[in-house]
């Protein structure tokens, strides 16, 4: 599996609670499952539940959401296209009053196609990524919140 690492990766590079603590972020997958259909390839497809959950997060929650939402954009676009999709691809749930920090859960309903081949009696196993966007997107390089720099990154 790729996006969850990526995901990390990309968040960790933008939200300043993780880049001075990374262990703030746990991820684990829930509800897993394999799509296949017994045509002459054994690719498949996974789809699974990602769940992100920050503890004792004390900033906005739209410091998590904006750079998500970004992130998927471009690793899981359907999210934004699909009406179930978007309904139920990407929730969220806070826990806590605040004071000291929330908790805060996020799920994502995750797809990653696998393309496997056999050659020379080998499986020859091959993560696939996500087709380009249709148009392209600027990549943008800052995070403002309600007007006020909260974060710059460099690609």
């Amino acid at each position: 599996m790729l996006k969850p690492k990526s995901l990390r990766s990309a968040l960790e590079k933008v939200v300043p609670a993780l880049t001075s603590n990374p262990k703030m972020l746990q991820m684990s997958i829930d509800s897993g499952s394999v799509t296949s259909t017994l045509a002459a390839s054994l690719s498949f497809e996974q789809q699974y539940q990602l769940n992100l959950k920050f503890t004792n997060y004390s900033d906005d929650i739209e410091q998590l959401l904006a750079p998500i939402n970004l992130w998927l954009r471009e690793n899981q676009p359907d999210i934004m296209v699909l009406n179930e999709d978007k309904q139920n691809g990407f929730t969220f749930r806070i826990d806590g009053d605040g004071d000291a920090g929330q908790n805060i859960t996020i799920a994502l309903h995750l797809t990653e196609r696998t393309l496997v081949k056999c050659e020379d009696g080998t499986l020859q196993v091959t993560t696939l990524p996500e087709p380009l966007p249709p148009q392209p997107v600027d990549r943008p390089t800052a995070l403002y919140i309600n007007g006020e720099l909260v974060s710059r990154w460099v690609d």
